[in-house]
């Protein structure tokens, strides 16, 4: 994985760890911590762990700009790209792209686009030709 750790900013954090809780479960990433200001979902890299990916969500009081960012994520197989984007839905998120193929990308790649509540790009994909 390229990504070791990302940080996200958001508006109102309990909205927010509804919306994220729900699609980081779907996707088999727990919530590791959180305080007013600040959650963390997976597990921070580290000697032993190089491999490991981390996610930070941080508190910003004074509003965020919804730019575009994107962030994707990958997933285990298609059912957890599904998972993914009715957790989002079923959380406060808004759809920016239904799970399904984009043979644009390649032949096997599975994805489903969301807004989180403050307009956040993210993405699950799935890699694996195997439906």
């Amino acid at each position: 994985m390229m990504i070791d750790h990302v940080s996200v900013t958001v508006s109102d954090m309990p909205r927010a760890r509804a919306f994220w809780d729900a699609v980081m479960a779907a996707l088999g990433y727990p919530c590791v911590g959180t305080s007013d200001t600040w959650a963390g979902y997976g597990e921070r890299a580290g000697p032993e762990h190089p491999e490991r990916s981390y996610l930070s969500l941080f508190l910003a009081p004074d509003g965020v700009a919804a730019d575009r960012r994107h962030w994707c994520f990958k997933a285990a197989d298609r059912a957890a790209v599904d998972a993914f984007h009715a957790a989002g839905l079923g959380h406060g998120g808004r759809c920016d792209g239904p799970p399904g193929l984009r043979p644009h990308y390649h032949a096997g790649y599975y994805a489903a686009f969301l807004l989180d509540p403050d307009g956040n790009r993210i993405e699950a994909v799935c890699h694996s030709d195997r439906p």
